[in-house]
């Protein structure tokens, strides 16, 4: 990359309007960082203060903060912790960069709005995970790490006995029995953190390294006495078990599941509908009082047979959290980690002190969803489209 003299790229930041929303997409520290790239960042004001990250914290690492009107008029490139809705689409000026998690995978409509607003869409759920130089990037690691934490948080406050086991002058109390389903990065991070609250973690995943690493971290492997040899999909995500593979798993977990206190669900299908690890059967062989914590629950469905984002209580007196907000829940640290992979992501597409997109390059080919080499971007222009810049105005 060339040096900071020669960059004329702007970046903004807006206030996350989601209600569900405490992150935000630039923190002070990457100010500073991305500022010796030559990048100028532009806050909203207010856009960190949920995540805590005062207006003061931003200028004195080298941000304008101003109103949204500025930000989305001065800027090439806009970071978003949840895409922009449509009705803000249609205020971004056209040639603008717009990088986030874009939902490309499961709404092709929303892309193709993106495209008709002549904006480049750069979607972070669509990174190569496989390569070692796109680890930095990786927005979906690094917030499903903070999410799988925090599951076990929520599953500790809402469950009402202790998770580590307890000897009182009254008795002994016994530690909770906590199986978490799916055992990626958030289901690492839920049974660490649930072992390390004390409980008794047993885990499950259809993936065949799945075990080695939950055994790893202290808990118990849940076996079903079945194979899914072939449960490892694509860039280290767990593969879509097909129907029959679904019915089997389904049937050995609701029997399995009577035996736990708290069951933690963490398999996301990324852009697509989650697999059903709990049915309606078995969330009813749970005992009165035991905690379901989805975190796959969505507008698609989620993990568990009926859950639905938010806190409900079923007939059987089972407590069921659908809950896909849970980074949300630890907004600093997840912020400061999603700040490093949309800055990194930003200023992997840098070069020349200009933005641009390599044909050849294949995160470049991963993530772009509209726009390509010769859209620019508006006040910069890139190496390989400069002769064509007659053309594009």
């Amino acid at each position: 990359m060339s040096g900071p003299e020669q960059s004329q790229i702007t970046f903004g930041v807006l206030n996350e309007t989601s209600h569900d929303e405490s992150r935000v997409a630039l923190t002070p520290d990457i100010v500073t960082r991305l500022a010796r790239q030559g990048i100028t960042c532009l806050m909203e004001s207010c856009a960190g203060v949920r995540a805590g990250f005062r207006d003061e914290d931003y200028q004195r690492a080298g941000a304008a903060v101003t109103d949204r009107n500025t930000v989305l008029s001065k800027s090439q490139v806009l970071g978003f912790v949840n895409r922009p809705d449509t009705s803000l689409l249609s205020r971004i000026q056209n040639k603008t960069w717009i990088i986030g998690m874009l939902g490309s995978f499961s709404d092709q409509d929303y892309i193709k709005a993106l495209d008709e607003a002549g904006l480049t869409g750069i979607a972070m759920e669509r990174l190569p995970r496989q390569l070692s130089s796109a680890q930095s990037m990786d927005e979906m690691t690094s917030q499903n790490s903070v999410m799988g934490y925090k599951a076990a948080l929520v599953a500790a406050d809402a469950y009402g006995s202790f998770f580590p086991m307890m000897t009182t002058a009254a008795g002994t109390i016994r530690p909770a029995k906590v199986l978490v389903l799916g055992a990626g990065i958030a289901g690492l991070q839920a049974i660490g953190t649930a072992k390390r609250l004390g409980a008794v973690v047993t885990a499950y995943d259809v993936r065949p390294a799945s075990r080695q690493e939950v055994e790893s971290l202290g808990a118990k492997f849940l076996d079903l006495g079945l194979d899914f040899s072939k449960g490892q999909g694509e860039g280290g995500y767990a593969r879509q078990l097909n129907s029959q593979e679904q019915a089997q798993q389904q049937a050995a977990v609701d029997a399995k599941a009577a035996g736990f206190d708290v069951v933690i669900t963490t398999a996301k299908v990324p852009g697509g509908k989650p697999p059903r690890l709990l049915s309606a059967k078995g969330v009813a062989n749970l005992h009165p009082g035991a905690v379901v914590v989805d975190c796959a629950a969505s507008d698609l469905g989620g993990n568990v047979e009926g859950s639905q984002v938010g806190t409900t209580t079923t007939h059987e007196g089972v407590i069921m959290i659908g809950a896909p907000y849970l980074a949300s829940g630890v907004a600093t640290t997840a912020s400061s980690l999603l700040a490093r992979n949309v800055a990194d992501v930003l200023v992997h597409f840098v070069r020349n002190g200009a933005l641009s997109i390599k044909a050849d390059d294949g995160i470049d080919q991963a993530l772009v969803v509209t726009g390509t080499a010769e859209s620019g971007a508006r006040g910069s222009t890139d190496a390989a489209s400069s002769e064509k810049k007659g053309h594009q105005q």
